[in-house]
């Protein structure tokens, strides 16, 4: 105990004496470059006291240089029936370092957090704005945070987002010798760790790191920060226990969570075998509870202590036709259980990265799905959006490590691929020139999973919201509107199509005796990225692609092609495009492709990427050259 008490002073004894003088002018140059913020001092201990209790201390002190930084300048930590946040302390300096203005507890407002999402939630937020007429000035708070249950810990990372510079962060996790935890960290991060009185110490910290300016197309900045991700292994939360030593164990604990919990009422499931007695296949039936499933429940987050984690009963679900993407997921387990489906809840990171097989932790899930193996092929069910097609999960959880739950626990598998010619966009054109000035166009475009996701929102507009939308994003210029159609044709396909159909503005421009006609009318890259000296982030487009365009022109009586340019053709390692030129029955035809990988990339081929996409840019300017007979 004395030893104890000892370590813990030290500690607070460091905080204590440490800076304390604020002055702007006191920060370093180097720091100064590219921020928006800079983090005087930032600490962070946690005390784990056993299996299920912790205590956990912050502090941060942080300088505001401009507008674009306020929205760093307040505090705001969730806490709930398992935590609480107490001893908040908060200063705002100006810049010369001196107090303006120490808050006071009534100026923290404590209040629900019902996202717009959730109705069951029982998170609570405290929040503080800190509020400054001048800059550069300079924020300071702290807080405690007691944990009763502990499935995660707070994470760190030194670097917490572009233009934003640290002087000195730093992360420190105490516990018993015999405590199971795990951490995962940067590259090259060091840790200094100690033990002193049956207590262990773990300590890592950053001083001196520059700011960097936001990167276009960056994938993050995990490889150029320090970060540091722990996790218990053995916990107790809301009266339940398991173990995250490995993603068996945690599929064990999922699976426990939900024993019992896919009951059908003998009513619903009456309704259940009715509704697939005709089917012939399991394909058949599950397609069918699927569409049942998207036509009669909605989603309803629910982020009540286990419940946050746990599946609502599927009987719940039958009765009041909604529930989160646990109670949806187990809910459609259920029904395919009764038509003797055998199917599996899945734990992912959507929109996050594959889980690491090698370190296992709650945090790197945040969704739920469904698995359904049928013979050698296996279907995986998002069952929150009502009209994703049977089989498409959105390109936010596809060609990912996701955790299978199963009675024996749980399995790594991956998620399906979109590859590029799946994510595409085709699109045929007709423009008809009945005069010079006298144009009728109408376009067709097919846009398939991916690009079907991005598109899908259209499809569920208002008429006028469409239309509204279509005049916006047209590329060539529109004198008058016919009409313009987006929908889902085939439900069972993601694929959206798109029709778009008006009289366009004059798109010849002239130049002596001679016309000049722009060939890429739809589908064009205007301007390249400019390149970065010395980059430092690795970088990616969202996901791979292959857009398709076919544009025909039909000229008017009198008017003759004289030149077309020759095709083109730019390969690399970024992507292929190619344009081709052809005058077939009098008709003028143009045709593009644009297919793009989605492979991470280093820093160091960045530039290599904006010379891909300079070529692609003046290929997308060629022009015919055409005249009129007198």
């Amino acid at each position: 105990m004395k030893y104890t008490l000892g370590l813990s002073l030290l500690l607070y004894c460091s905080v204590l004496n440490g800076q304390t003088n604020w002055d702007v002018a006191m920060i370093p140059e180097s720091l100064k470059k590219d921020a928006i913020i800079v983090i005087r001092n930032e600490e962070q201990f946690l005390d784990i006291k056993g299996v299920n209790a912790a205590k956990y201390d912050y502090k941060l002190t942080a300088t505001i240089f401009s507008k674009a930084g306020d929205n760093f300048a307040a505090m705001e930590e969730v806490y709930d029936k398992f935590s609480n946040i107490y001893n908040i302390k908060a200063v705002l300096y100006d810049a010369t370092g001196t107090k303006i203005k120490e808050y006071k507890s009534s100026d923290v407002k404590d209040q629900s957090l019902i996202s717009g999402f959730s109705i069951f939630e029982d998170n609570r937020l405290k929040s503080l704005k800190f509020v400054s007429n001048s800059y550069p000035y300079t924020i300071e708070y702290s807080f405690s945070q007691d944990f009763k249950g502990l499935l995660y810990f707070p994470q760190w990372r030194d670097l917490k987002d572009f233009g934003v510079s640290v002087e000195k962060s730093s992360y420190s996790i105490q516990k018993n010798q015999n405590y199971q935890m795990k951490y995962l960290t940067s590259v090259g991060l060091k840790v200094d760790s100690s033990s002193t009185g049956g207590k262990t110490l773990y300590k890592w910290e950053s001083t001196q790191i520059p700011a960097l300016a936001r990167e276009p197309m960056a994938v993050g900045i995990d490889n150029i920060s320090s970060w540091v991700k722990a996790s218990p292994n053995l916990f107790e939360y809301d009266g339940s226990n398991g173990n995250f030593d490995n993603w068996t164990n945690f599929g064990k604990w999922i699976y426990k969570l939900n024993e019992g919990g896919n009951q059908l009422p003998d009513a619903f499931r009456t309704k259940i075998q009715d509704l697939t007695k005709d089917a012939k296949t399991p394909q058949e039936k599950m397609q069918i509870l699927y569409r049942y499933l998207q036509q009669n429940t909605r989603y309803v987050s629910v982020q009540l202590g286990i419940g946050g984690f746990k599946p609502v009963l599927a009987e719940k679900v039958a009765t009041v036709n909604y529930g989160d993407c646990k109670g949806l997921s187990n809910f459609m387990k259920a029904m395919l259980n009764e038509v003797g489906i055998n199917s599996h809840l899945v734990m992912i990171g959507n929109g996050k990265p594959s889980l690491n097989p090698k370190y296992s932790s709650i945090g790197q899930a945040n969704h739920m799905i469904v698995a359904v193996p049928i013979g050698k092929d296996t279907t995986f069910l998002e069952c929150t959006n009502p009209y994703y097609p049977m089989g498409f999960i959105g390109y936010g959880n596809a060609n990912r490590n996701v955790l299978l739950i199963t009675e024996t626990g749980g399995k790594l598998v991956k998620t399906p691929t979109y590859n590029a010619d799946q994510n595409y966009q085709f699109s045929k054109t007709i423009i008809k020139f009945n005069n010079e000035n006298d144009i009728d166009v109408l376009t067709n475009t097919l846009y398939g999973n991916a690009q079907f996701e991005d598109n899908l929102g259209t499809t569920l507009l208002e008429p006028s919201e469409q239309k509204k939308r279509a005049l916006e994003n047209s590329s060539i210029p529109v004198e008058t509107f016919n009409y313009y159609k987006c929908d889902q044709k085939d439900k069972t396909k993601s694929e959206v199509e798109e029709e778009f159909a008006f009289k366009a503005k004059s798109l010849l421009s002239k130049g002596g005796d001679k016309y000049f006609l722009l060939l890429n009318q739809v589908n064009r890259r205007e301007f390249a990225p400019i390149k970065i000296t010395d980059r430092k982030t690795f970088f990616s487009v969202p996901y791979s692609y292959e857009d398709k365009d076919e544009i025909t022109f039909e000229l008017p009586q009198g008017y003759q092609i004289e030149f077309i340019p020759k095709d083109i053709l730019i390969d690399s390692e970024f992507g292929i495009y190619t344009a081709k030129f052809a005058i077939q029955d009098g008709l003028l035809l143009y045709s593009r492709t644009q297919k793009m990988n989605d492979k991470i990339y280093p820093p160091e081929k960045y530039n290599a990427y904006v010379d891909f996409y300079k070529k692609m840019v003046q290929a997308d300017k060629q022009k015919a050259v055409i005249t009129k007979s007198l």
